[in-house]
């Protein structure tokens, strides 16, 4: 039996949880830890991000509108070399990776970011779920580049921490997690491109994933990994951060629920995602913190996973704490004394190794867990209890449900109980007013879906 085999089957035991083929007669009271993500975790390699953040910043300009023919210069060259190593990741793994190009061709705008008609190309890398195919667990990092301004494709602009270093993460976790294949739900890596003129690769990626009826749990869309000394002076390799809209947009949202009455304004399943992430976070790393912005973005900015709450998935940003403003969007220059540009040596590649590693760690939870319950009611009201119903799971590997709670004015989950293999539980003296609550899927190794939050008034209010 292997060390891998060994340490799980302890945690296993530890956790009074039964191996694969045996009927699970209990949960654990806590979650458990999973020695397979602590093995994603140590073989996330700073030097391969290093190696593929500087091949990334080799091609000069990355702009989408820059050289598309030639090999060694602009984002044509860039995307070539993208494919080239998920292929070889892919062969690596017995061809496990489906790895294609995604193409939009964007309508040029004389007073827009993109003034010709330029084809926009996404490079996608899917590890195909054997039991859930068409559930997907998404990273991306953004291939293109810019320097002072976005219509300039023909200035240096290399982009080492915007965002070579997410692209590099994308690719980094690829070859963490076909390593420890299979997973119950598929994982995407991508690369995708525009999102200095306007968000168009993640747009088109969001569309199709519509069209084709994607089950999305949830996009963690990499942008700037890193940096860790900040414009303010700080610096800090223990911290990151973790945006998330509060809500989905209206269209979204359920129908007959009311944030303001019954509550959930900053519970919407972006938000949930980002509290899975910090709780990985919590969970596995030693000296790091995920710290969560209760903002779609930073202030008057945008990423990738936006589009992706725009067409009504789950969508996080992951990126540095601790900004540098003269490293991004600049011109490569010198000016009072003050270095411009976003060059290589700006990029801490250990941190870059860190948050690739939590990346790895959430997709492969999620990949192996339950998908997160549906139709979550909650009733209670003049009551000494609370109650909770939802729709049942079908996998495999599910072993029972957990019911989580947190005062209403808590930033994450405080409160747990398994429940078992129930579709309805009354939580006694608990009264549905001071507390909020959600439901999560456990899986037989103990990994847990998202938490879903109850959207809907039980018939047995």
């Amino acid at each position: 039996m292997t060390r891998s085999a060994v340490l799980r089957a302890l945690t296993l035991a530890v956790a009074g949880l039964a191996p694969l083929g045996v009927s699970a007669q209990s949960s654990p009271d806590a979650p458990a830890t999973d020695p397979r993500i602590y093995e994603i975790i140590e073989e996330a390699s700073a030097e391969r991000i290093e190696a593929d953040i500087r091949t990334l910043v080799s091609f000069g300009t990355r702009n989408t509108m820059s050289d598309t023919l030639s090999e060694t210069r602009g984002i044509g060259a860039a995307r070539r070399w993208i494919k080239a190593e998920f292929d070889r990741i892919s062969a690596d793994c017995g061809g496990c990776l489906e790895v294609f190009y995604q193409r939009d061709l964007v309508e040029g705008n004389p007073q827009g970011r993109i003034r010709e008609d330029t084809e926009v190309v996404n490079v996608v890398a899917i590890l195909r779920g054997e039991v859930e195919p068409n559930r997907y667990i998404i990273m991306s990092g953004d291939i293109d580049s810019r320097a002072s301004s976005t219509l300039d494709a023909e200035v240096d602009a290399p982009g080492a921490n915007d965002n070579a270093s997410g692209m590099a993460g994308a690719l980094e976790a690829a070859r963490l997690l076909t390593a420890q294949r299979p997973f119950a739900a598929s994982v995407v890596f991508a690369g995708l491109s525009g999102e200095e003129q306007g968000l168009w690769g993640g747009r088109h990626m969001a569309e199709v994933a519509v069209e084709e009826g994607w089950e999305i749990t949830g996009v963690l869309n990499n942008d700037m990994i890193g940096n860790i000394e900040g414009i303010d002076g700080v610096i800090d390799n223990t911290v990151f951060r973790v945006f998330s809209q509060a809500t989905p947009l209206p269209e979204f949202q359920p129908d007959r629920w009311s944030y303001r009455t019954l509550g959930g304004e900053v519970d919407g399943p972006s938000r949930q995602l980002a509290r899975y992430v910090d709780r990985i976070t919590d969970t596995y790393f030693d000296n790091l913190d995920a710290m969560m912005i209760y903002r779609l973005d930073r202030f008057g900015r945008g990423g990738h996973h936006r589009p992706f709450n725009d067409a009504g998935f789950a969508g996080v940003r992951i990126m540095e704490a601790h900004e540098q403003y003269q490293r991004q969007h600049q011109d490569i220059r010198v000016e009072d004394g003050i270095e411009y540009g976003d060059v290589i040596e700006g990029v801490d590649f250990d941190f870059a190794a860190r948050l690739t590693a939590v990346n790895a760690a959430v997709m492969a939870a999620l990949a192996w867990a339950p998908p997160a319950p549906k139709n979550v009611n909650i009733g209670g009201a003049v009551r000494p209890s609370t109650t909770l119903s939802w729709d049942l799971v079908d996998h495999p590997d599910l072993v029972g449900y957990r019911i989580y709670w947190r005062d209403t004015t808590a930033p994450q989950w405080q409160h747990s109980r398994f429940v078992g293999m129930v579709d309805r539980f009354t939580l006694e003296n608990l009264v549905v007013d001071n507390y909020l609550f959600g439901v999560a899927a456990v899986g037989r190794d103990g990994t847990e879906s998202v938490v879903a939050f109850p959207t809907a008034r039980g018939a047995f209010e």
